[in-house]
Formats: C-alpha cells, sequence, structure tokens
C-alpha cells in the first residue's frame, strides 16, 4: 500500500521554517559572537589600560626622580667658584691675572665632578678659563654673550639652559651662576654637563622615554631617531629665533608626527608610531603606546613615558575571542538541543523533505557549477588583464629609466658646456698672442704658444669625450697625477693668477689617485677660479694648496683669503645653478659638478670656514694605491 503524499504537505511549513533558521541562525550567531567579542575586547583592554596606567604613574614618579636627581647633584658646583680667590683676581685683571693657575684649578674640579666642562666668562661674556684648555677646540676666548644661560646668571638669577655647544657640537646642560664680590656680579661660571648617561640607563632596562624642554624639543630619548624633535608644531618665527641662538645648532627640528593619538586624562594619552628599525619589525608595523607625562621640577622639562600595549592588545584580542567562542559554544548547545528535540516532531516528514532537498541540492549543484564556471572565466580575463597591466608597468619602468638616464646626460652636457669656457678664453688670449707673435717674426714663441692651443685643443677634446663616457656607464676610473692636473689648472688660469698678482703657496706631494686626470683637472679649475673670483677685492690675494694623506686617501685643501661666504649661501653651496656671482659671470654648476665628479671616483668634496676669514674647500680622494702605515713595516 503506497502513502499518499498528500498526508505530507502539512510538514512543508515546518520544513521551511527550519530552512530559514538553517539560514539565518548562523549569521546571526556569528554577528553576535562578534559582537560579544569585541565588547570583551573593550573591557579587557580598558581594564588593562587602567591598571598601566597605574603601574606607570609610579614607574613615571621614579624615573622623573631619577632625572630630578642626576641635574640637581650638579647645581652647587658653580657657585663654588665664589670660594676661589684666583678666580676672582682673574675676573678683576684678566690680562695680568693668574689664568693658568685656575685653568688648572678648573681641570682638576671637572675632573672630579666628572662633568663635561666647567669655564669662566667676565661681564662680557669671553671665556677667561676653562677645564679644557688643553683640547684643541678649548672654549678660551670663545664670545658665549649670545647664550641665554650667561644672559640670566649675569643678571643675577639661576642659568639653566640645554644646547648644542657651537665650538665642539656636542649637546650638553650647562648650569650657570653669576660671581658676586662685594654685592657685585664681577664674572659668570658656567658647567657643562652630559646626560647620556640617562639614555644608556633606559637602553639598558628596555625604558622607552624622552625628556623634552621648554621649547617642546626633545632632548633625551631612549630611541635615538626622536631626539631633537619637537613633541608640538613651531611656528617660522620660533623657528626662526632657535636658529638664531643657535641653541640647537643647524639641527633642523622636525616634528614628531604620531600616527595616532588619542587623550585619556591629564597628560595621559595614547599615541601611535612606526615601528622603529631597531626593533627588528616591518617598517610598516604600528606601536602603540600609553604616553603619560609629568613635568620635572625645578626646570621648565617634561619627562615622558611610553609603555608598549602590543601584549595588553594580544591579551585582550584572547580574552575577546574566548568570550566569543564561549558565546558559540553555547549557542550551538542550544542549537543542538533545540534541534534533537524537533527530530521525533519532525521524524514524519523527513523523507519527503529529504527528497525535496535532494531536489534542491541538485539544482543548487547544477547553478554553483554554472556560478564556478563564470566565475572561472572572469578569473581568467582577470589574470589576462594582470600580466597586461604588468607589462604596461615594467614597459613604462623601463622608459622612466631611460629618461632619467636622458636627463643627467642633459644635465653633464651644460656643466660640460661651463667647464669648456675657461678653455675658450685661454685659447682667444693664445690665438690673439700668436698673430702677433708671427707679425713680430718671434716664431718660437709662436710655435709654444700653438702647442698650449694644441693641448688646449687636446682637453677640451677630453672634456667632451666624457660626457660619452657618462652615457656609457655610471663611474668613471682611472689614473692622475696631483701635480700634472695642478699644472695643467695653473697654466688655464696663468692670465687670471698673473693679472691679480696672486701669492700661490704649495705644500702638497705628487700622488697618484685614483680618479681620471681630466676630472681632477676640472674640479681643481673650478676650486682655484672660485678663489680667485673671491679675492678681486682682496688687494693682496693668497692661495694655499695643502695636501696631507690620511689613511688609504689624500685630502688637498684649496683656501684663499677672499671675503668668504655668507651663512645664508652656505646651505645651498652645492645645489645646481646657485651662484653667488652677478649676472653672467657664474651658471652656478662649478661646486655641483666638482662634488659630483668627487663622488663617482669614490671621493668627496666639503668646504669649511676659517675663522681668520676666506673660504677653504677638501677635496679627499681614494689614493690608486693605498698608503702602508710604516708601523705594520717590520
Amino acid at each position: 500500500m503506497k502513502c499518499d503524499p498528500s498526508l505530507l504537505r502539512p510538514a512543508q511549513p515546518a520544513v521551511k521554517s527550519r530552512l530559514i533558521r538553517q539560514l539565518f541562525l548562523p549569521p546571526l550567531i556569528i554577528l553576535l559572537m562578534v559582537g560579544l567579542g569585541s565588547v570583551g575586547y573593550m573591557i579587557s583592554e580598558s581594564n588593562g589600560i587602567r591598571a598601566l596606567s597605574e603601574n606607570g604613574e609610579r614607574q613615571l614618579e621614579l624615573h622623573a626622580r631619577t632625572v630630578e636627581s642626576e641635574i640637581s647633584k650638579y647645581t652647587y658646583l658653580p657657585s663654588l667658584l665664589e670660594l676661589e680667590d684666583s678666580v676672582s683676581q682673574l675676573l678683576a685683571d684678566p690680562d695680568g691675572g693668574p689664568r693658568q693657575a685656575v685653568n688648572e684649578y678648573l681641570e682638576g674640579l671637572n675632573r672630579r665632578s666628572r662633568s663635561r666642562a666647567i669655564y669662566v666668562l667676565d661681564t662680557n661674556g669671553r671665556v677667561q678659563a676653562t677645564s679644557n684648555w688643553r683640547d684643541p677646540d678649548s672654549f678660551l676666548g670663545e664670545d658665549l654673550a649670545f647664550r641665554a644661560y650667561f644672559q640670566d646668571a649675569v643678571r643675577g638669577q639661576p642659568g639653566r639652559f640645554y644646547g648644542i655647544g657651537s665650538t665642539t657640537g656636542e649637546a650638553g646642560y650647562y648650569l650657570a651662576h653669576g660671581l658676586e664680590e662685594h654685592g657685585r656680579i664681577i664674572g659668570v661660571a658656567v658647567i657643562k654637563v652630559r646626560l647620556d648617561t640617562l639614555e644608556e640607563r633606559w637602553q639598558r632596562a628596555r625604558l622607552e622615554a624622552f625628556v623634552s624642554d621648554e621649547n617642546g624639543i626633545i632632548i633625551l630619548s631612549s630611541d635615538p631617531a626622536r631626539r631633537l624633535k619637537s613633541v608640538r608644531p613651531l611656528t617660522p618665527q620660533v623657528k626662526e629665533d632657535l636658529a638664531r641662538s643657535l641653541q640647537y645648532y643647524w639641527w633642523p627640528l622636525n616634528e614628531l608626527h604620531p600616527l595616532a593619538r588619542e587623550a585619556l586624562g591629564d597628560g595621559v594619552e595614547k599615541l601611535t608610531f612606526p615601528a622603529s628599525r631597531d626593533s627588528g619589525q616591518d617598517a610598516s608595523h604600528e606601536v602603540t603606546y600609553l604616553a603619560q607625562t609629568r613635568r620635572l621640577a625645578d626646570t621648565p622639562w617634561h619627562f615622558t613615558l611610553l609603555t608598549p600595549l602590543q601584549d595588553l592588545h594580544r591579551e585582550s584580542m584572547i580574552q575577546g575571542i574566548l568570550v566569543g567562542v564561549a558565546f558559540a559554544l553555547l549557542a550551538i548547545l542550544g542549537i543542538a538541543w533545540n534541534e534533537r528535540r524537533k527530530v521525533i516532531a519532525t521524524r514524519l516528514a523527513a523523507r519527503e523533505a529529504l527528497e525535496e532537498a535532494n531536489s534542491q541540492l541538485e539544482r543548487r549543484i547544477a547553478e554553483r557549477t554554472a556560478d564556478l564556471r563564470a566565475s572561472n572565466e572572469r578569473l581568467k580575463g582577470q589574470i589576462r588583464e594582470r600580466r597586461h597591466a604588468e607589462q604596461t608597468l615594467r614597459h613604462a619602468q623601463d622608459e622612466l629609466v631611460q629618461a632619467g638616464k636622458l636627463a643627467a646626460i642633459g644635465q653633464m652636457s651644460t656643466s660640460i658646456a661651463h667647464e669648456l669656457n675657461q678653455p675658450l678664453a685661454a685659447l682667444r688670449t693664445l690665438s690673439g698672442n700668436t698673430v702677433r707673435f708671427l707679425e713680430r717674426g718671434a716664431l718660437d714663441t709662436a710655435s709654444t704658444n700653438l702647442r698650449t692651443m694644441n693641448d688646449l685643443i687636446d682637453r677640451m677634446g677630453r672634456i667632451t669625450a666624457s660626457l660619452r663616457s657618462f652615457a656609457r656607464r655610471g663611474e668613471d676610473s682611472g689614473l692622475a697625477s696631483l701635480d700634472s692636473a695642478v699644472e695643467a689648472t695653473l697654466q688655464v688660469l696663468a692670465n687670471r693668477i698673473g693679472a691679480c698678482g696672486l701669492q700661490l703657496h704649495r705644500d702638497f706631494d705628487d700622488q697618484a689617485l685614483a680618479i681620471d686626470q681630466t676630472r681632477l683637472e676640472q674640479i681643481l679649475v673650478n676650486l682655484i677660479g672660485n678663489a680667485l673670483d673671491a679675492m678681486t677685492a682682496q688687494a693682496h690675494p693668497q692661495l694655499w694648496l695643502e695636501g696631507e694623506l690620511a689613511g688609504d686617501r689624500y685630502r688637498l685643501r684649496v683656501r684663499d683669503n677672499g671675503h668668504g661666504i655668507d651663512h645664508e649661501a652656505r646651505k645651498h653651496l652645492f645645489e645646481p645653478f646657485f651662484t653667488t656671482k652677478p649676472g653672467e659671470h657664474g651658471l652656478g654648476l662649478g661646486l655641483t659638478l666638482s662634488a659630483s665628479l668627487a663622488a663617482a671616483a669614490k671621493g668627496a668634496l666639503s668646504v669649511e670656514h676659517p675663522a681668520g676669514g676666506g673660504t677653504a674647500f677638501v677635496l679627499s680622494l681614494p689614493l690608486a694605491t693605498p698608503a702602508t702605515d710604516s708601523a705594520d713595516t717590520p
């Protein structure tokens, strides 16, 4: 006897209801699981931050007091100099006072106190005695009246100042005290200390912290990458004032930009920075810190403690996942129990539901197969488009490389045209002289001029040939004689040298240098030519060519007694097309080309500004055969 299918039809609504639950219940459970997990994560993170903040308060207080103690232990030292009679005698009579005795006293005091330097200034701000009087970079005779700590101390106020020394370029903390005698200030005592030991302690303890001064500049940091950066925006006027005071020397004072910032309370915030290179993590990785800040006593400085939150985030994430998984397990158990309860009631409709489910499954498989086939075709099309895009990108990259090479060749062509001006001027002068000598019948002199012109033409050929060699390869190598290069340069510039009455001082050895001969001559022509331009208004122009060995390199110093270079122009000396010469007298390419040629030969070109005036360019080039230290010879 067959069962009438109509008897099973009333079970269809139950089957549909079950299918609806199967479709919507899992996403609902997943949403609830994610929501509860997120709530658990936030609660755990909030509690963790609260606990870290309480612990950080104790750490902040401990380390802030350590910094205060390190600073305060030197505050009494400058006032001790009032007790030394020789200091008062020196300030009363700087010319005839016991300067050497004071120097030795300060040297011993500095050694015992383990400070960086101790020195005494008169009321005009000039250093009369210093503990580092033996050193080449001694402060003796320095005019430090512009320093803020001197201006405060000479008014009878405590001088406290953190800055970078204008003589040594070394950062330090300066404590100044006005030396009084009979109720009036006769001088200023200054002690310079270094606080690097604090940074070393932080690094050994794996503590992340920094100290910012009254200008918002980070002066101490466990991470060197953050040092001398601003924790708040600096206006152009403030930057100009700081640059004028030379408090931080020429440091750019860039702003420390966190990727994210969230204030949590007074002096407490959450900061996100890129991962440090020293941490060994990927540069794209982000690190979040709990930042707690406290002002240091007796100073306008602030101490900031950074507590990493990676472990807290990891623990909060684990707890959130545990909450979500626990809810999912409970939901699954509840659903299983409910389904088990319904099994008996739905057993009669199971066969029909199974047949219907099979038919639906077949339809779904057919639809899914069609969808997969269509998806496969779409993926193939996307792969073809991706390959085409990669080929287009690779071609564009090749074109960019070629464009860069052509741009470099164009720049070199302009530089070569600039370098040909001086040989052409010499040819013009020699050709005119040769015609006059031929008219007079001075054939020997005319022949000498013609040979010189031929050498200049060969030199111009070598210069233009360098453009073709640059197009074929990235670096030039060769062997050059320093003496020959100097002689060739002086010959090219002979007319200008004779016209200005130059006094030339030569103090160098003939060395074989690892650079092309023509390139070396180009560099020397630029440097000596610039020196001649700088000494145009000088009544007695002098030029010094001084050389010395420096390991496997030879350093040639080209120094003049010209007008020197102002501070603003020094920033742009090696930039293309920057020149201080009027009108058409300069293209601004000589120093740029010289620095490029020196760098191509694995050398360097730098500039110095002597205290006595003038300008000195230092050319450092590798030796063709590195010098051997005589100490190594048996």
